[in-house]
């Protein structure tokens, strides 16, 4: 059981008030694959990245069984590389650098061997990036979940609007999906995206949790409270990693086990906040996964008596 993951391969440099990084390794990508590879193998990358990516990064990839065909090394050209500062409520972030190097000419190839993969994880990309990816693909996967943001919004709706209608699962965050559906309450903005073409929707609030809707279901999973956060870079990104990499594990797509895969996704991304980068998601174990996901059981478990 396979999963393809499409999205960055990145350096990024950041500073949070808790402090400072000038040159880590970043990508939507990144994030999805140590995120995944913890209950799937294997995750089968599909990027871009410059003569200045590691080997030893890569490497790290592979010993966690991420395959990396379908990731294209550009020798003459540099990585993608963004820059941000946090500001003291870690929800808000000033973007300093954006410079797209190799990202500027990605044209996504799906290899051979990816070829049957029943998960597909698309990335926050340009939509057509995305489209093109759905397109090379000879049998449609069990499940398509994508990811998007604002930006693309402002500059290709009409592409974004044309992959909507091809996927199944769309991940936004509440500013997105108001921006989206133009309207303030979250439900009716849920409601009005859905007739767009994802039959799912999860739209992520930060550190207050994420919400799931299908049809006339909505489900809430709250975020674990941290004593510490030193940086939500890749969070997003991680929490969609752990969603796939549980759907693609138990292989049922099911409403009800989507709610189950939002807490795996928010326990992953309750680890990668608590150090830079992706540190902290090298560290963990199957123990510390299992471990979280108690806390999380207990954060949400209650007694009612009604009357």
């Amino acid at each position: 059981m396979s999963l393809i993951s499409v999205g960055t391969m990145a350096f990024d440099a950041i500073e949070t008030p808790f402090g400072k990084v000038d040159r880590i390794i970043g990508g939507s990508a990144t994030y999805v694959a140590y995120a995944a590879s913890n209950f799937i193998k294997p995750v089968q990358q599909i990027s871009i990245v410059g003569n200045d990516f590691p080997q030893d990064e890569m490497d790290a990839l592979i010993n966690r069984g991420v395959e990396l065909d379908g990731v294209e090394v550009v020798p003459d050209k540099k990585s993608f590389f963004w820059s941000g500062k946090y500001h003291i409520d870690m929800n808000t972030r000033d973007t300093l650098i954006t410079d797209l190097n190799v990202l500027a000419d990605f044209n996504p190839i799906v290899p051979e061997s990816y070829q049957g993969a029943e998960f597909l994880m698309l990335g926050n990309l340009m939509p057509s990036l995305q489209l093109s990816v759905i397109k090379q693909l000879q049998k449609r996967p069990k499940l398509i979940v994508m990811d998007t943001m604002n930006f693309w919004m402002d500059i290709a709706m009409d592409d974004l609007k044309t992959v909507l209608k091809e996927v199944d699962v769309l991940l936004v965050n509440d500013g997105e999906a108001r921006q989206l559906s133009e309207e303030v309450s979250l439900v009716k903005a849920a409601r009005k995206i859905l007739t767009m073409g994802p039959k799912f929707l999860i739209i992520k609030k930060g550190e207050h949790g994420a919400l799931l809707f299908h049809e006339n279901h909505v489900f809430f999973a709250p975020a674990l409270p941290l004593e510490e956060v030193f940086d939500p870079t890749g969070a997003g990104d991680t929490f969609a990693g752990g969603f796939m990499g549980h759907l693609a594990k138990t292989k049922d797509i099911s409403f009800e086990n989507m709610k189950t895969a939002i807490i795996v996704g928010s326990a992953l991304a309750s680890f990668c906040v608590e150090k830079f980068g992706t540190e902290r998601l090298r560290e963990i174990t199957q123990e510390d996964v299992n471990a979280r996901l108690n806390e999380f059981v207990q954060l949400v478990n209650f007694d009612i008596n009604l009357v």
